[in-house]
């Protein structure tokens, strides 16, 4: 079976540690990408979205992420993140109100750099909210 080694660190905790056949992220520039065993070697950043992974004993995983980046070097991927949420684990009322948040921060007047931090606060808090709906339980 052709599966790679994947670690998985969030800010917070190790979200997944083991053999895969397939990861797909969010990559910067790129949309999403997908890697499998024997992957060409690449350091690459990591934009929020979902990240899919196929572990090789198990089920698909669905999950949030942050931020952050993947390595994957000698058949080995590494990613390392601000945040990984599975489904699940997203508060839907918490999210609601950093959307809420980031739409008034937009509506009211304030420097460029605000006004992108705002964008991607709100950009985020609706991908956790399109990933909780997607694959509410």
């Amino acid at each position: 079976m052709n599966t790679f080694y994947l670690k998985v660190v969030s800010s917070r905790r190790i979200f997944f540690e083991g053999e895969c056949k397939q990861l797909v992220l969010p990559i910067a520039e790129d949309g999403l990408k997908g890697f499998l065993a024997h992957h060409e070697n690449v350091v690459a950043p990591i934009e929020f979205g979902e990240m899919k992974i196929t572990p090789a004993d198990g089920e698909e995983i669905y999950a949030f992420i942050g931020s952050g980046f993947v390595e994957f070097f000698d058949n080995t991927a590494n990613v390392v993140c601000i945040s990984c949420q599975r489904p699940e684990e997203i508060d839907r009322a918490r999210a609601e109100e950093a959307k809420e948040r980031a739409q008034e921060m937009l509506r009211q007047q304030h420097s460029i750099f605000e006004y992108h931090q705002s964008q991607m606060d709100l950009s985020r808090a609706m991908e956790r909210l399109k990933i909780k709906s997607r694959h509410d339980i």
